[in-house]
C-alpha cells in the first residue's frame, strides 16, 4: 500500500542518521557545508540543524548544454523543507556580503529573510548580482553529494554526467546523501551506488539516475527500500504522466506497482531539476518485487528445481552481450531475476527454462483458443494492455515491458504483466514515428480516439497480442468499468469516492498539480524550459470530452480549449487529454 501519512522517526532512526529541525544552531566555520570548492553563496535546506550535507550552490538559469547567459543573475532553488519566510545562508566569499539588509561574514552563517520570487541585489568584489529565492512544495529533496570520485579531483557530476562522445551510464560512484522530507526530518544515509540510467533519455542533458543507498529508507512515507530510480522526465513537460499511470495501475490492483514521490534532486549542491523518485524496478529483499529470491531456483543440493519464480523484460535495447540476454526469432528478453553469470550453478539450465516457459506464454497469447489463462494472469494482462491503451503509449509492447512469473493462489506458475513502466511517451505527448504510423494505417494517434494496442508492433509485440486475445479483451471491458472508470472519476474530481482503494493508491488531479506546481517552476526556471520538438507533440488546443452515462456516448466540448506554453496549461493539458481518452474507451466498451 502506497499513503503513509509521515515517516515515523522511531523508525528513520534506525534507518540512518535523523536531523529534526530547531534541533540546533549550526556551528559556522568549524563545519562548514561539504560543498564549498567555488565562491558563493549557500542555502540550507532546515534552518538551525548542524547537518552539512542538505545545502543548496546559488546559481543561475542554464541552457540545454549548461551555459550560462546571465550569471549576475542567481536563485536560490528552495526544498519544501526550507522555511518560508527566513533561510540559513553560508558566505563562502573572502568577504563580508549582504543579504536584504543582514550581513554575513566570510565562513559565517547567518538567518535572513526573504520573500519568494522578490530579487535582491548584491554588492561582492564590485560585483552586483541580483539573488531571487524559489521554493518548491515537492513531497521530498535529495542531496548527493561526492568532491572526488576517483582521487583526482573529480565531482560526482561531471563524473556521471560526461560528454555525449564518452557517454557511459555504466559508470559507477559512491556519495554522501542527505534525504529531507517536507516537515524538515533529514535522513543521511551513505549512497552504496549512484549510476545513470535510461536508454535514448540517457543523451538528455538532464539525466536520470539509479540510486542504491546502504541502508532501507523511507522517501516521504513511502515503503522502506533500499534502491530508488531518480527519474528526469526531460521530454514530458507535465512531469508527470509516469507518476499519474504508476498510480493509476496501483488503484486499479496491478502487482508490484512502483510508488514515487515528486522531487528535488542537488548533486553537490547544484540543483538538478524537478525529478520522479521511484521504486526501482527491481527484485529481492527491500525491493519492489520483494516475494521472489535469486536462491529460489536452486534445491537444497544445488541443482536447478522444475519449477521456480523468474523476472523479465521485453526490451530491444538491451545490451546483447550480458550474460541473462535471451534473443528468439520475434522477441529479445531479459533475465532481470535471478541475476546469474555464467559460471553460477545451473546457468544454462536457468536460461533454457526462462526461454521455453516464455515462448510457450507468447504463443499461447496468440492462439486465442481459450487457454491462455492457463499461462498467464489474464486479469494483470487485461490492465498492463489498459494502462497502454489509455495513455496510447507509444513505447507499448516494446520496451519496459515486465513480466514475473510466480506461482498463482493455487501453486500454478503463470505470468504476471507487471510491474508498469516508463510512461513519458504517453496521454498525448509525443508524435510518433511517421513511417511506423504510416505503415500501421494510423493517421490519428495523437488524438484521444481510436484503438492503438491492437496495431502497434505488430502480432510480434507481447501487448498487441493482448489486445487482440478474446479472454484479455472479455477481462479488459469489466476490470475498466469495474476498477479504472472509478479510480480516473476520482481522479478528474467527478466523484468523491469512499473507496479506501482507490484514494490511498492515487490522489486527484488537483493534488498530483500542489505538489508538483512549485517544483516544476524552478525545474524550469532553472534551465528545463518548455520546448516543444519534432518529437514532443503540439499541446496548444484540445477539443476536450467527457462520458455521458444515460446515453453512453462520448460528448465533446462545444469549442476547443487552448493552453499556454506554461506549467499549469501543459499540466492541464495532460490531464484533459487523460480524461477524454477515458470517455472515448467508455463509450467504445458500451457498445
Amino acid at each position: 500500500m502506497k499513503r503513509l501519512l509521515s515517516i515515523g522517526l522511531v523508525t528513520a532512526l534506525a534507518l540512518g542518521t535523523v536531523i529534526t529541525s530547531g534541533c540546533g544552531s549550526f556551528p559556522q566555520k568549524d563545519n562548514p557545508p561539504v560543498i564549498q570548492k567555488e565562491e558563493g553563496l549557500r542555502v540550507h535546506a532546515v534552518n538551525e540543524t548542524d547537518d552539512t550535507a542538505a545545502w543548496h550552490i546559488w546559481q543561475s538559469a542554464h541552457d540545454d548544454l549548461f551555459k550560462v547567459e546571465n550569471p549576475s543573475e542567481k536563485y536560490f532553488f528552495l526544498p519544501t523543507s526550507a522555511d518560508e519566510n527566513a533561510v540559513d545562508i553560508y558566505n563562502n566569499f573572502s568577504e563580508t556580503v549582504t543579504v536584504n539588509g543582514t550581513s554575513i561574514e566570510p565562513g559565517a552563517v547567518e538567518n535572513v529573510a526573504y520573500t519568494i520570487n522578490t530579487p535582491y541585489e548584491i554588492t561582492v568584489k564590485e560585483d552586483t548580482y541580483t539573488l531571487t529565492f524559489m521554493k518548491s512544495n515537492a513531497e521530498a529533496a535529495l542531496f548527493i553529494n561526492n568532491d572526488d570520485v576517483d582521487g583526482t579531483g573529480t565531482d560526482i557530476f561531471s563524473y556521471l554526467n560526461n560528454d555525449k562522445e564518452n557517454a557511459d551510464k555504466s559508470r559507477t560512484a559512491t556519495a554522501d546523501s542527505a534525504l529531507v522530507d517536507a516537515d524538515g526530518n533529514i535522513i543521511t544515509t551513505p549512497i552504496k551506488k549512484v549510476k545513470g540510467r535510461g536508454n535514448t533519455s540517457w543523451w538528455a542533458s538532464k539525466k536520470s539516475y539509479n540510486v542504491t543507498f546502504e541502508k532501507p529508507v523511507s522517501v516521504a512515507g513511502m515503503k522502506e527500500g533500499k534502491k530508488y530510480s531518480m527519474l528526469a522526465n526531460f521530454q514530458d513537460d507535465s512531469l508527470s504522466r509516469s507518476r499519474i499511470l504508476y498510480d493509476l495501475s496501483d488503484a486499479v490492483g496491478i502487482p508490484y506497482a512502483s510508488d514515487s514521490r515528486y522531487t528535488d534532486l542537488y548533486i553537490n549542491g547544484f540543483y538538478c531539476g524537478s525529478y520522479q523518485m521511484c521504486e526501482k524496478i527491481s527484485a529481492g529483499k527491500n525491493s519492489l518485487i520483494n516475494d521472489i529470491s535469486s536462491e529460489n531456483y536452486l534445491n537444497a543440493d544445488g541443482s536447478v528445481k522444475e519449477d521456480f519464480p523468474f523476472f523479465v523484460s521485453v526490451d530491444p535495447s538491451v545490451d546483447k552481450n550480458k550474460d541473462y540476454y535471451i534473443e528468439a526469432d520475434n522477441y529479445m528478453l531479459t533475465i532481470e531475476y535471478p541475476e546469474l553469470q555464467k559460471d553460477d550453478p545451473g546457468y544454462n539450465e536457468v536460461k533454457s527454462y526462462v526461454a521455453e516457459k516464455y515462448k510457450e506464454f507468447y504463443d499461447a497469447a496468440k492462439a486465442n483458443d481459450g487457454k491462455f489463462s492457463e499461462y498467464a494472469d489474464v486479469d494483470s494482462c487485461s490492465k498492463m494492455f489498459l494502462i497502454n491503451e489509455l495513455g496510447k503509449n507509444w513505447d507499448s509492447g516494446v520496451s519496459s515491458v515486465y513480466f514475473v512469473y510466480k506461482p498463482d493462489e493455487n501453486g500454478k506458475y503463470k505470468f504476471y504483466a507487471s510491474p508498469v513502466w516508463d510512461y513519458d511517451n504517453s496521454l498525448g505527448n509525443c508524435t510518433g514515428i511517421k513511417q511506423e504510423l504510416k505503415y500501421f494505417k494510423i493517421t490519428d494517434y495523437n488524438e484521444y480516439t481510436g484503438w492503438w494496442c491492437e496495431v502497434k508492433g505488430g502480432e510480434d509485440n507481447i501487448i498487441n497480442r493482448f489486445a487482440n486475445n478474446d479472454e484479455v479483451k472479455a477481462c479488459a471491458k469489466a476490470v475498466w468499468f469495474d476498477s479504472f472508470v472509478p479510480a480516473i472519476d476520482y481522479f478528474s474530481g467527478k466523484t468523491d469516492t469512499a473507496d479506501t482503494k482507490i484514494t490511498n493508491e492515487i490522489y486527484t488531479a488537483d493534488k498530483y498539480y500542489s505538489l508538483a506546481k512549485d517544483s516544476a517552476e524552478m525545474n524550469y526556471k532553472s534551465g528545463w524550459l518548455l520546448k516543444p520538438n519534432d518529437w514532443v507533440a503540439d499541446h496548444s488546443s484540445l477539443t476536450k470530452a467527457h462520458f455521458d452515462e444515460s446515453s453512453k456516448q462520448m460528448v465533446t466540448d462545444d469549442t476547443q480549449t487552448t493552453y499556454e506554453q506554461n506549467y499549469t496549461d501543459m499540466y492541464n493539458y495532460c490531464c484533459d487529454w487523460l480524461t477524454s481518452r477515458a470517455a472515448w474507451i467508455s463509450q467504445e466498451y458500451s457498445k
